[in-house]
């Protein structure tokens, strides 16, 4: 299991709907994304962090750990607005205006991520796939993504044993051994998916597979309270962002 969905599962607010805390997550994504990033994203990323740290009570370590490949993404992208090609400057130069909107570009981004984490931190996926059902969903597409999502820890871990393997036959100590280690290391995780998913199809059809998995999932109702918090919190949030927005840019 991943550090993140380890996380989900272990979460305080593991047994609140995922109403409840998709509103609060992607409701802060959708302000980040919309308001400005000076002070809105800010505004936005502070909360997010708050909400993290402190009542779903996601470790510190454990969210620096998801978080830093996102961020990666942001400041890689947000270095490309420093320079522009062409102009009075020459074939490159730097941006006039471009530490600004690089600043901006890594605020938003992160604060977006931030709201998309705090979901995910705090809603396993297999709470929220089999509801996406009564959400209208078709069930066939809910059933791939279900399947694909179990046996996808099954793959990481064979891929893991594989590779436990292949170090303690010396496999990884040259560059050109690594590379066939490589290639064996693919075709049998390739072989592997394909024995996984025959042997799956076998199991179902003599269990009377008639189109659709039936799982069980965790009863939970929506909190009108919590979403009303959420909510206000959220009103709040932006209207401190533009009532700020005008003293202090």
């Amino acid at each position: 299991m991943l550090p993140i969905d380890a996380a989900a599962h272990s979460s305080r607010w593991r047994r609140r709907h995922p109403v409840d805390k998709a509103v609060l997550g992607l409701g802060l994504t959708a302000l980040a994304v919309s308001l400005p990033p000076w002070p809105g994203a800010a505004l936005v990323l502070l909360t997010a962090l708050a909400v993290l740290l402190g009542p779903a009570g996601v470790p510190g370590r454990r969210l620096w750990r998801a978080c830093r490949v996102p961020l990666g993404f942001c400041v890689t992208g947000a270095l490309t607005l420093l320079v522009q090609v062409g102009g009075p400057g020459g074939w490159v130069s730097l941006a006039e205006d471009g530490p600004v909107r690089a600043g901006e570009l890594v605020l938003r981004t992160s604060a977006a991520s931030l709201g998309v984490l705090l979901f995910a931190f705090t809603t396993p996926m297999s709470d929220l796939l089999p509801r996406l059902v009564g959400a209208g969903v078709p069930a066939p597409i809910v059933d791939v993504a279900l399947v694909t999502y179990r046996m996808s820890f099954l793959l990481l871990d064979s891929v893991r044993r594989v590779r436990q393997a292949q170090a303690a036959r010396l496999g990884h100590t040259t560059r050109s051994a690594s590379w066939r280690s490589l290639g064996g290391l693919g075709a049998t995780a390739f072989v592997r998916a394909f024995d996984r998913a025959a042997r799956l199809q076998t199991g179902l059809a003599g269990r009377g597979y008639d189109g659709a998995l039936r799982v069980l999932v965790p009863e939970a109702r929506v909190s009108v309270r919590f979403t009303a918090a959420s909510a206000a919190l959220l009103a709040a949030l932006a209207a401190l962002a533009l009532a700020l927005e005008g003293p202090l840019s």
